[in-house]
């Protein structure tokens, strides 16, 4: 037997600030830049009752744990369930299963920041932001400690919405958070564009990208999920979370494809891990057009499980849980 932690999404959901996590995620990044495996998720769908369930999973040797995400949505419940098992690389053993569901807006908007902080201009202070739900929250909450932003502007369909939004951010950050009423009135002037929805079409225009431009799409993460217009995607320095998923899933991408635009394939500039790890060099003009497309891996669900699972060792929370080794369950010995 091995002991291994179970912790709740609230035993985990105090011990990190949104810098922590943007620091174990780049450092989770650079490690698959510099050739860690990670592979980009597994969907099965059911018909009825309707619902899915996804894995993914990532090795990052240097952080000493291995392991990801396995979550279900739907089957009647019309909910999702985030189960986060983590595993020692050296041994093999595990070390914690962790309900995920507080930490997913954190770790992954850290996945955007540390694109941002990769791709977008140095002297960037304008955010325009698509969405107002959790993701967008925890988007804005990392990217801006990454960036100095003075200006916030977000637009979401529903006004109550994006007010909210508006009124909380605006007493979180040193910058002027507002709420307006259209995508274009919130692209106007921005230097950091983020998009944070479950659209199947397009949430802005083309046109509305001005150059040197960055923009981080969170709802890429189904063929039918299509956040940004194929023109950007083609005309854009590409940049998804991993090189491999650009091609399976990434709904723009695949959109940019479809439309003639680029080859199945090609226009891909790097992917993130790439960036960070300093093997291809990002933007490289102030008037370029940067996106990075994401939509979930498991390099950044290790990272912070792993930093949450050490924190809550040190506190002393969770519960131990016992498993048994194959050995140890196939011979009853």
């Amino acid at each position: 037997m091995t002991d291994a932690l179970f912790l709740t999404s609230s035993e985990v959901d105090d011990l990190a600030e949104p810098a922590d996590y943007v620091a174990a995620v780049r450092d989770a990044y650079r490690q698959v830049g510099e050739g860690a495996p990670a592979e980009p998720r597994t969907k099965l769908l059911n018909r009825e009752p309707a619902g899915m369930f996804t894995t993914y999973a990532a090795v990052l040797p240097e952080t000493g744990a291995m392991g990801g995400y396995a979550y279900s949505a739907g089957f009647g419940a019309e909910d999702a369930w985030f189960m986060t098992p983590l595993f020692d690389a050296d041994s093999g053993a595990p070390l914690a299963l962790i309900d995920g569901a507080s930490m997913n807006p954190f770790k992954t908007g850290a996945a955007g920041a540390v694109a941002v902080d990769a791709l977008a201009r140095d002297d960037a202070t304008e955010l325009a932001v698509i969405g107002s739900g959790a993701q967008a929250r925890g988007q804005v909450a990392a990217t801006a400690t990454v960036r100095a932003f003075e200006a916030v502007r977000v637009f979401s369909p529903t006004p109550e919405s994006r007010e909210s939004f508006a009124a909380d951010f605006d007493e979180r950050l040193d910058a002027e958070v507002s709420a307006v009423a259209s995508a274009s009135d919130a692209l106007a002037g921005a230097d950091v564009v983020i998009t944070a929805t479950t659209a199947s079409d397009p949430v802005l225009d083309d046109a509305d990208v001005e150059p040197g431009t960055h923009v981080t799409a969170m709802g890429q993460y189904d063929p039918e999920k299509n956040e940004l217009p194929p023109e950007l995607v083609a005309r854009a320095t590409y940049v998804p979370d991993l090189r491999a998923r650009a091609t399976q899933d990434a709904g723009s991408y695949l959109a940019a494809v479809d439309a003639g635009l680029i080859e199945a394939g090609e226009g891909i500039a790097a992917d993130l891990g790439e960036a960070v790890a300093g093997d291809h060099p990002g933007r490289t003009s102030d008037e370029e057009v940067t996106v990075f497309d994401s939509g979930g891996t498991g390099v950044e669900t290790v990272a912070a499980a792993h930093m949450l699972y050490e924190r809550a060792s040190e506190k002393g929370r969770g519960q131990t849980i016992d498993f048994a080794p194959a050995s140890e369950a196939l011979t009853g010995e």
